[in-house]
């Protein structure tokens, strides 16, 4: 078996291939790093109007029960006891001596927790979460295949969703969401983002996601929308100053000595 075919592909391999997009192994994935219009391009669209990422790849972890709190709190280093339904966290997956395993947004729903993690630590983290999870009790499950995520960037990405949607996106704030529907397809819509611009993270079922691609590229197109890959995801979030795991963050290395402290629970 080759590399390439040994790689997994997203709900939205085949849109990728039809915008004749530049295909290259990542985190077990193949994954569009720019299309037909170029890095520079895609950047510059997310800076002036919008860009569409499939960001597919990313894991979820649901974790329910009495203390589906308990054991985010354990593992995690970011206080989750602060959010509120509605609201999501970036946090940080540490070992005991401090070394990060992953750096990782906690999403706090009315009954349960979803946890994203990177789609190249997406076993190690998984296996860390089981190991811990029976000591608590809860009910913790892999969606990662279930769920399609796509990022829809810049400044011009809430008037291009709003024609898709009923739900009020003025009302989500920065780092909260809301359960709604995008072009008729049930999910999950977050103000979050990894461009440093504003835009929405959108979570739907893996088998409609290339409904609302499409639906998104069509409405986008008068806006100046452009499909972004990998090539202007690592150039936006290096001129925001985002780190990326792997690069910036690793097992050898504390969220303190990466610059974040802010997400760690001191004194605790």
């Amino acid at each position: 078996m080759t590399e390439q075919t040994a790689l997994q592909r997203t709900p939205l391999y085949d849109e990728h291939i039809a915008l004749d997009a530049r295909m290259v192994p990542f985190a077990g994935y193949s994954m569009p790093v720019q299309y037909a219009a170029g890095i520079v391009k895609e950047h510059q669209a997310v800076r002036n109007d919008a860009g569409l990422f499939d960001v597919s790849h990313m894991g979820e972890f649901e974790v329910r029960g009495p203390e589906a709190l308990d054991l985010v709190q354990h593992l995690l280093t970011n206080d989750a006891s602060k959010l509120t339904v509605g609201q999501a966290q970036y946090t940080v997956l540490c070992k005991p001596d401090g070394g990060a395993l992953d750096d990782c947004l906690v999403y706090r729903f009315d009954d349960h927790y979803m946890v994203v993690v990177n789609a190249a630590n997406l076993e190690k983290d998984r296996a860390w979460f089981e190991q811990a999870a029976g000591d608590f009790d809860v009910e913790l499950a892999d969606r990662s295949a279930e769920i399609a995520l796509l990022a829809l960037q810049g400044p011009k990405a809430q008037a291009i969703l709003a024609g898709l949607t009923d739900t009020d996106l003025e009302a989500i704030g920065f780092y909260r969401f809301a359960e709604g529907a995008v072009a008729g397809v049930e999910g999950v819509i977050s103000r979050t983002g990894y461009t440093g611009e504003d835009g929405f993270e959108l979570y739907l079922p893996a088998e409609d996601a290339a409904t609302v691609w499409r639906a998104l590229m069509t409405a986008g197109a008068e806006e100046g929308l452009l499909p972004a890959g990998l090539g202007a995801r690592d150039s936006l979030r290096l001129e925001v100053g985002y780190i990326l795991y792997g690069n910036d963050l690793d097992e050898e290395h504390t969220p303190m000595e990466a610059g974040l402290g802010w997400v760690v629970k001191l004194g605790k």
